[in-house]
């Protein structure tokens, strides 16, 4: 989520405020400590089902299980498959989120908008890289898909990047550009299916990114 901005700065042009890091599946009610240990206990139980047999063949049943209860305790604290995944994405999703937000430049902040930018692509692509299992496996029905809260978190900040590097155009639907081409099922496809390189996307997305910004 963002901040109301602030009124204009001196300059004319209000302030960019970042948006917060977002857990992958929304924020959450603060838990009991019980509910918050079920939770834990549950999710160690689906982390060691994904290391044994793969993503793919994760269920909710398979889980209740392994953690030896009710099949609808799963499926109340997680909703239904796509939360529990999400749910396991979340720890790596609140790191990445946070070297994007607070880490340091030209990732962080510090560092010009158009850097920032250039260097945002590369580590989406590494991170959509690293997790392709979980998140492809995650992937949230079509209709669904543009309302997950790690999507509106990436195009918060693209947005915000776009604005302040004063780029031309409408920088919402600019933005929505720029993120599709981060896209997991994307990258799947030309990395698995077309055989290319990670090494040759991160170059698209600098070529992107000049292009957008009239660089």
């Amino acid at each position: 989520m963002t901040s109301i901005a602030p009124p204009d700065d001196e300059q004319g042009r209000a302030p960019v405020r970042q948006p917060a890091a977002l857990s992958l599946a929304g924020q959450a009610p603060p838990m009991r400590a019980d509910a918050a240990r079920n939770r834990t206990r549950l999710l160690e139980a689906a982390a060691r089902l994904v290391a044994e047999h793969g993503p793919e063949q994760l269920t909710m049943e398979a889980v209740a299980a392994a953690a030896s209860v009710g099949k609808g305790t799963v499926f109340r604290r997680f909703g239904d498959r796509s939360g529990l995944l999400m749910a396991l994405l979340d720890h790596s999703e609140r790191l990445y989120q946070e070297s994007f937000l607070t880490g340091p430049p030209p990732l962080g902040p510090g560092a010009p908008p158009v850097e920032r930018l250039e260097a945002f692509g590369p580590a989406t692509l590494r991170h959509l890289a690293a997790h392709r299992g979980l998140l492809l496996e995650a992937e949230p029905e079509a209709c669904k898909r543009f309302l997950s809260p790690p999507l509106r978190v990436r195009l918060t900040h693209i947005a915000a990047l776009l604005r302040e590097a004063d780029a031309d155009g409408d920088t919402e639907l600019l933005a929505q550009t720029l993120a599709g081409y981060l896209d997991v099922a994307l990258l799947h496809h030309l990395t698995e299916q077309r055989g290319m390189p990670l090494d040759r996307l991160e170059a698209g997305w600098l070529d992107l990114v000049a292009r957008v910004t009239r660089r």
